[in-house]
């Protein structure tokens, strides 16, 4: 993950875009978001490029110094994000599903980045979006110690430059940050969220695009969480679900194509137009245990996002 301390050009700020994404994503806790952000900073680094002095800080260093800054002032005025199961009270299958979340309260996915070396040192498992929601429960301080020393393994000396407080203070900071996390809940699974057998996402894929309940049921582990944010509604259970999906007619027709978000497989859900093409209508992110999907979570609102996710702008009908 080295960048080279030398002048500061469009090559090096190129070569720190996706890890600062990544960096502003675990602050923030929204995708798109996090890409503005990292944008911002890669600016204010290139505005003040001319006053950058090596000898005092490698360039990394400046620029998760200045990213910290940028989305704790973010944070000030932002509520705390979540997951959307946490955002509502639990439906059945045959709920109405009207109400909307407030807007910008829900974690949002991020685009992978492919091919970054940087991303392939990182823990696969601190970029998902559960770990990210428990990461909005800390202070925005505590939360930038954290990913700094257990995500992205800066010293504690490195991580008080960044941050401009001591080295003291680092430390007393990532405890109560380590405390907190572990009072809310289980930590995330270590299975590497890419490591899904491909014929259960087959299974998947074929079961949703075939509108075959049963064969859909089969793929669900029992307690399978199922949500589509900004819709407040989410239900848990291979009954409810398999029941949602066989309720209607609302997903005949539409096709599933493969991409990743947050380290886990995940599809573009594209509907029927009236043109006779197919438009982007959710991005849906799966996770699994290995055996069974365990979660799915539709999101409506990434359909204008599917260019971010590596996934055309429509489909032909065939």
């Amino acid at each position: 993950m080295a960048v080279i301390d030398a002048a500061i050009d469009e090559d090096v700020l190129g070569e720190l875009r996706p890890e600062l994404v990544r960096y502003c994503y675990r602050m923030i806790g929204d995708g798109a978001g996090a890409e503005d952000a990292a944008q911002e900073v890669l600016l204010r680094l290139w505005r003040s490029r001319e006053g950058y002095d090596p000898a005092r800080a490698s360039i990394r260093t400046w620029a998760y110094a200045i990213a910290s800054r940028y989305c704790i002032d973010l944070l000030r005025a932002a509520p705390r994000k979540a997951l959307p199961t946490d955002l509502s009270e639990r439906n059945g299958p045959g709920d109405q599903a009207l109400a909307q979340l407030r807007p910008g309260a829900w974690v949002t996915p991020l685009p992978d980045a492919g091919g970054d070396p940087a991303a392939a040192a990182e823990r696969h498992e601190s970029i998902r979006m559960a770990f990210v929601a428990a990461l909005q429960r800390l202070t925005p301080s505590q939360r930038a110690v954290l990913v700094l020393r257990d995500v992205y393994r800066h010293s504690a000396a490195e991580t008080a430059a960044i941050l401009g407080i001591s080295a003291t203070a680092v430390h007393s900071a990532l405890q109560r940050a380590r405390k907190a996390l572990a009072s809310a809940g289980p930590p995330p699974s270590d299975l590497p969220a890419g490591e899904v057998d491909p014929r259960l996402l087959d299974g998947f894929v074929r079961a949703f695009e075939r509108h075959d309940v049963a064969g859909l049921a089969a793929l669900l582990a029992e307690d399978v969480v199922f949500s589509m944010p900004p819709v407040a509604f989410w239900l848990r259970g291979a009954v409810d679900y398999a029941t949602l999906f066989g309720s209607g007619d609302a997903c005949v027709g539409h096709r599933l194509v493969p991409t990743t978000a947050n380290g886990a497989p995940a599809f573009g859900q594209y509907a029927p137009d009236s043109g006779g093409a197919m438009r982007p209508f959710a991005l849906v992110v799966v996770e699994s245990d290995g055996a069974r999907i365990t979660r799915v979570t539709t999101c409506l609102d990434q359909a204008d996002r599917f260019e971010a996710f590596g996934l055309p702008a429509h489909l032909t009908a065939d």
